[in-house]
């Protein structure tokens, strides 16, 4: 049977997971990992937004890009996850906030745009689990999980929470980070750590599904 082997570590929480409805937001180098985990656990109502096409420069950390450079991304994902929902839309500020978050149990950020990320958790933390930089890393054991105001390491997260306190917004969410110093300026990435971000995204949705 496809899901016997999660099925016997969640036992009757698994049923969960096939009644949750998630929306997946960014499908790179975190988001493609993420999404391909939760239908390798048995998650099928996955609705995944995004804009970009493959290009060379992702086939050295995003799933399955290697067989479609040139296409977008949202449909050439469809072709190996059938059941898929897709938008194909810039994730931005003035999208966020005119979007309905309300049909999905759980909102999975995967996203690098700050004042997206900014009006995501002003509108829907309660059920936000948000992924700050992968980048410039190569220590898959840094990465952790915590609530944003006990993240650390990060000079973009530092960025996020300073943000929100000036706004005057004082909530928490899930954020996963890593607090190993960037080993770069540029936007380097290795697989090693922006795949842990994603499986790492997937378990913690699956936790709090479970819960």
């Amino acid at each position: 049977m496809k899901y016997q082997r999660i099925q016997l570590i969640l036992k009757d929480d698994f049923a969960k997971l096939q009644d949750t409805k998630i929306l997946l937001l960014g499908v790179g180098g975190v988001g493609s990992f993420c999404l391909d985990c939760m239908i390798r656990s048995g998650i099928s109502d996955i609705t995944i937004v995004d804009f970009d096409t493959y290009d060379a420069s992702n086939q050295n950390r995003q799933m399955w890009s290697e067989l479609h450079e040139g296409e977008v991304k949202v449909q050439a994902l469809k072709k190996h996850y059938p059941d898929l929902k897709t938008i194909n839309v810039r994730i931005d500020e003035a999208w966020v906030e005119s979007f309905d978050f309300s049909p999905y149990d759980l909102v999975l950020d995967a996203i690098d745009d700050t004042k997206a990320k900014l009006a995501l958790a002003k509108k829907c933390h309660k059920k936000l689990i948000s992924s700050f930089g992968s980048a410039k890393r190569l220590d898959p054991t840094k990465v952790q999980v915590g609530d944003i105001w006990k993240t650390y390491g990060d000079r973009f997260g530092s960025k996020i929470r300073y943000e929100l306190r000036k706004s005057g917004f004082k909530k928490k969410y899930t954020v996963i980070f890593s607090s190993e110093e960037a080993k770069v300026k540029e936007k380097g990435s290795f697989m090693g750590v922006t795949a842990t971000f994603g499986l790492t995204m997937c378990a913690e949705a699956i936790k709090k599904i479970t819960k």
